[in-house]
């Protein structure tokens, strides 16, 4: 499964990219620094800087070859090998220049065997000193909270108490570069739950959180936001802050939906932990084909409503159902799902390709995970241009909605195969109304993703013609849906992170129209006054972020962003 939640933000990176032969330096907004400058600020961070590199540079430096290459090319695909060097992406697009067509470090992702300026912060100074050098400077920061191997503390805390409050509440503190497959470790060891992404690599406090933050647990147990108990963060001005209920409202509001990287550096976070949950399981797959799947994907949209009602969530893809439910038993879930037992069964009494029906039970999330997460993983190793589009309940509620609705997502599928629905709203679970994540996520049951993938010799215009591809697919979902959408949230300078005009930030098209609407709805105007507050000088900067820069030259590596949509045929 490509990732909902793109892994970024939390650790600052400085990023600094040399010139390339056609003399674009799109992320320099004055003079390179010198060597003595690169000098003093490793030796203010105590010798933490690194290159921030292409992850497939040594084949194109050191030689195809060499020893570098060859680890290279082994671990090419592998997203955790990608997520553990600091200048590296899942999808590979945003190592290079889009927009100049050699300006790249990439290998054949069908194949990869033919043929760091970094600062990761172990401590609130490095953070404030990177932000005083590009301050100076004017190097553009990156915040990223993957690619290295430092602030990785993980505590648990049953009766965590945020600084200045007094009520207790049972928690675990993440430090910025923890991910998700390590804190499922971590709570399965303490019998408990964490509500976290669906890829072991995202990173826990970075922009999955910051951006809102959903899952499979989600529809019960609510928003990595609604979760949050605590942050400490650096804010621009080089201050060391704690942000939570009783202290810093307002910045704890907007790290809590307004995008990572846009506000601070966060160092750590603390969730609420609850205890461990056994879940009940009904995994339908086949075969795929049109037909078997309407079937399906009408199952799941007649019962929908009642399915959010009674605790369900999961994920669908054209020839796949995975539903769970952490607070059901056997009898009252077999129950609930009967429709799609039902239909699973007669697949297979009927001998379709590849069907199978298991319902099944998991002690844990944690086990669940450790089940499913090997076979559903981000894109590894591959460019692809991203759309997503949140379901509102309003798409269930009529048999002409719902058959709209199956309708566009078979139409969506069809034009860029490999649409997933993620059943992973907080459609039960009320919001506290202290947070920034845009209101759609409360009236909708689906988050719907799309993509078009493309590989390392692909021509400018093919690249433009799959960013295209994506909008045309989304537009099937757009037509019958409000604007809204979700960010996961980003401050990479080549990354994006994006929902539906109620869309994921992490996975929404990349030229979103009325983005500020899609991704934050009501509560963009007091982002954007918070930005100015905690940011005046807008060191922190990213493609659609709050407050950004459309202008700025950090951008020179996307292709232009269109007043409207891409353009594109008529549906």
């Amino acid at each position: 499964m490509h990732k909902a939640l793109s892994s970024v933000t939390s650790l600052c990176i400085l990023s600094v990219w040399a010139s390339s032969e056609s003399g674009q330096n799109p992320l320099m907004y004055g003079s390179v620094p010198s060597a003595a400058a690169w000098d003093r600020l490793n030796s203010t961070v105590g010798g933490r800087l690194f290159d921030g590199v292409p992850f497939a540079q040594p084949c194109f430096t050191a030689g195809f070859d060499s020893p570098e290459c060859l680890a290279v090319r082994s671990s090419y695909l592998d997203e955790v090998a990608r997520t553990n060097v600091p200048g590296a992406y899942i999808q590979t697009q945003w190592e290079t220049c889009q927009t100049a067509q050699d300006d790249q470090c990439l290998l054949d992702s069908a194949n990869p065997d033919t043929r760091e300026p970094a600062s990761p912060p172990r401590q609130s100074e490095d953070v404030a000193a990177a932000f005083q050098f590009a301050r100076q400077t004017q190097v553009p920061l990156v915040v990223k909270n993957t690619g290295t191997h430092n602030l990785k503390n993980i505590t648990y805390d049953p009766a965590f108490v945020p600084e200045g409050c007094s009520l207790p509440k049972s928690g675990v503190t993440f430090s910025a570069g923890v991910q998700w497959g390590e804190a499922y470790a971590f709570a399965e060891a303490n019998n408990i739950t964490i509500v976290g992404g669906s890829d072991r690599s995202v990173g826990v406090a970075g922009g999955w959180l910051q951006g809102g933050g959903h899952g499979a647990l989600s529809n019960t147990m609510g928003l990595g936001v609604d979760r949050v108990l605590q942050y400490k963060v650096v804010t621009p001005d080089g201050q060391y802050r704690i942000a939570n209920d009783c202290q810093n409202e307002d910045l704890f509001y907007a790290l809590r939906g307004g995008g990572g990287g846009t506000f601070g550096v966060v160092l750590e976070a603390t969730v609420l932990a609850s205890p461990q949950v056994t879940l009940q399981a009904v995994i339908v797959s086949f075969t795929p084909n049109t037909a078997r799947t309407r079937e399906l994907w009408n199952i799941l949209a007649d019962n929908g409503l009642k399915c959010a009602e009674e605790g369900w969530g999961g994920f669908s893809t054209s020839g796949v159902a995975i539903l769970i439910n952490p607070g059901s038993n056997k009898e009252d879930a077999a129950k609930s799902m009967d429709p799609l037992i039902q239909f699973g069964k007669k697949l297979q009494s009927e001998g379709v390709e590849g069907a199978q029906t298991l319902v099944t039970e998991f002690p844990s999330w944690g086990t669940f995970f450790d089940t499913f997460s090997k076979e559903h993983v981000a894109v590894v190793g591959s460019s692809l241009a991203l759309a997503s589009r949140l379901i509102s309940k309003d798409n269930f509620k009529t048999s002409p909605n719902r058959s709209a609705l199956v309708s566009a997502l078979l139409s969506a599928d069809a034009a860029t195969p490999g649409l997933i629905i993620l059943i992973s709203a907080p459609s039960s679970f009320p919001s506290t109304g202290k947070t920034s994540v845009t209101d759609a996520w409360r009236s909708s049951l689906y988050h719907i993703t799309v993509v078009s993938q493309w590989n390392w010799d692909a021509t400018i215009e093919e690249k433009r013609g799959h960013y295209s591809a994506v909008s045309k697919s989304i537009d099937h979902l757009r037509k019958i849906t409000p604007d809204a959408a979700y960010l996961v949230s980003q401050c990479l300078t080549l990354t994006r992170t994006l929902i539906i005009d109620h869309a994921l930030k992490n996975e929404a098209d990349v030229y979103e129209p009325n983005h500020e609407v899609a991704f934050w709805g009501k509560h963009y105007t007091e982002l954007l006054r918070l930005k100015n507050k905690f940011d005046p000088d807008h060191l922190l900067d990213c493609w659609q972020c709050v407050g950004w820069n459309p202008k700025s030259s950090r951008y020179t590596c996307y292709f232009e962003r269109p007043s409207e949509p891409i353009a594109h045929e008529e549906l």
